[in-house]
């Protein structure tokens, strides 16, 4: 691997080692995230019952949960920068780069922690059916990774304004429909019962999003950044 790659590694890696230290000190953005997914998770499914929710509904609810949950502490990764004063110390130690793929993988951790909890939860409120698991984990992870390469970048956007949780998910929701709309196709058919073949258009549509949404930070990241 070239000496660069292996520079850029290190300090990606170091960047998402302080973000999780200082996460695990305060659990600011965790608590965030999970108390508003299981939190909305019991209301609906109470609301709703369990019996006899159609495959599209169970596919919207699923995540619109995940998009809510997302927007309560991914800002978190940039805002904690901005209101400790350490954005500027950031900036003079590590790259751009090694900065958005440390906070990247650390927006996908947050997520994944709060993934594991939730799916599991969501299965048995709402009685969704179990048959295709296989197929709704990959989804779930596209998912995922979708939402954060997203919101990683426009967390720096608005990491430097007042009304940073507004402005989030107002700057967020355009650039998730797509994906959005893409996940609840996906997980429709994955609940309907559909073989992963059938399913293999949104699939190719997901892994395109996230391409195209990730190579698209990477490089407006230094212009966020650096501004």
């Amino acid at each position: 691997m070239p000496r660069s790659s292996v520079g850029l590694v290190s300090k990606a890696f170091a960047v998402y080692a302080k973000d999780l230290r200082l996460e695990l000190r305060s659990r600011y953005a965790l608590n965030a995230i999970l108390m508003f997914g299981v939190t909305t998770l019991v209301v609906v499914s109470f609301s709703l019952g369990q019996a006899g929710l159609p495959s599209k509904l169970l596919a919207a609810l699923f995540w619109i949960i995940m998009f809510f949950s997302a927007m309560s502490g991914l800002s978190h990764v940039f805002v904690r920068e901005e209101e400790a004063g350490t954005a500027l110390v950031l900036k003079l130690r590590a790259e751009p780069d090694a900065i958005y793929w440390g906070k990247l993988i650390f927006n996908f951790t947050l997520l994944a922690i709060m993934t594991v909890i939730i799916t599991p939860m969501f299965f048995i409120f709402t009685d969704a059916p179990t048959g295709n698991l296989l197929a709704f984990t990959i989804v779930l992870l596209l998912g995922v990774i979708g939402l954060c390469g997203a919101t990683t970048v426009i967390a720096a956007i608005i990491a430097k304004v007042a009304v940073k949780g507004a402005l989030f998910a107002v700057l967020s929701f355009p650039v998730l429909v797509v994906l959005l709309l893409l996940l609840v196709g996906a997980s429709t058919k994955v609940f309907d019962g559909k073989p992963l073949a059938e399913i293999y258009t949104e699939i190719q549509g997901l892994v395109a999003y996230c391409v195209v949404m990730i190579t698209a930070s990477v490089l407006l990241f230094k212009f966020v950044w650096l501004e």
